[in-house]
């Protein structure tokens, strides 16, 4: 009897989930309908319009920052450095992926993020040693509102001397107002 209420369970959940289904479920089984019959383009644009569409319902947030021993390549294809020690005039370079960030639509079907990056450095105890707002600015434009989103931030810190350092990063989507925060700690070693 017990298997029976559990398969009773079980019928009543997934005649359920149809209904309960969102745009990216919706979307999901219209793709699946493209690519069954043949219209892989056309089953890939409407996953990444359905994904972009809802990237946008959001918070806006960071999905990833690391430092890096290099400029990053692309999306997802960076070398993370193995701890965050510098050595004096090493630069700092943070490699970021963006969550939920904002686009506009500009016409001509074109679509606009933009967001904008201010930074703070303090010692162990607190006290704040350099800030910058705006440090950095970026503008996407495209066709399509591309979520592989990403950008690499680079501080010069020469003239640190050794120690524990505090970095925050504030990020600010200048299209939908929202902003995040994400901080680094790392350590200035001694010549």
């Amino acid at each position: 009897m017990s298997a029976a209420l559990v398969a009773a369970g079980l019928s009543a959940l997934s005649a359920a989930d149809p209904a309960q289904a969102g745009p990216l479920a919706d979307a999901a089984r219209e793709a699946e309908s493209k690519a069954a019959a043949g219209d892989a383009v056309g089953a890939y644009d409407t996953i990444r319009e359905a994904f972009g569409a809802f990237s946008m319902t959001l918070p806006f947030s960071v999905g990833k920052a690391v430092f890096v021993t290099e400029k990053p390549k692309a999306y997802g294809a960076y070398a993370a450095k193995p701890d965050a020690v510098f050595k004096p005039g090493e630069p700092l370079i943070t490699y970021v992926e963006l969550i939920g960030l904002g686009w506009k639509p500009l016409g001509d079907g074109l679509q606009q993020s933009n967001f904008s990056v201010d930074f703070e450095i303090s010692e162990a105890g607190g006290k704040v040693l350099a800030s910058q707002k705006k440090f950095g600015e970026f503008t996407f434009t495209g066709l399509v509102r591309n979520q592989e989103i990403f950008t690499h931030l680079t501080l010069d810190i020469t003239g640190a001397e050794p120690g524990d350092y505090l970095l925050k990063y504030t990020v600010n989507d200048n299209v939908s107002s929202h902003f995040t925060t994400f901080e680094q700690t790392f350590t200035v070693k001694g010549q």
